[in-house]
């Protein structure tokens, strides 16, 4: 099968299944949700992926790998995905 998702950086067969399931079935769905909303709706799917997930996103998105990413901008990512989370909600 050829898997856009999987020709991107840092997604591999396990995640790209997560979003396909999730209804992201390429660079362009990736690019119109976002990292923080492709994560959130693979977490509130239910499975169990871990903030890597985030980072490996947000790397394939910019093209670069997960671990490469600034410290300041993997903390704006988990301010943008605290910020939306239901328990911050007023």
């Amino acid at each position: 099968m050829n898997d856009e998702l999987q020709h991107l950086k840092n997604l591999g067969k396990t995640s790209a299944q997560w979003l396909h399931a999730v209804g992201i079935h390429s660079a362009n769905d990736l690019r119109r949700l976002g990292a923080v909303s492709a994560y959130r709706a693979v977490r509130a799917r239910g499975f169990r992926a871990s903030k890597v997930l985030l980072y490996a996103i947000e790397g394939a998105l910019l093209d670069v790998h997960w671990n490469q990413l600034p410290p300041a901008h993997k903390a704006e990512l988990n301010g943008q995905l605290e910020a939306c989370s239901p328990h911050n909600k007023s």
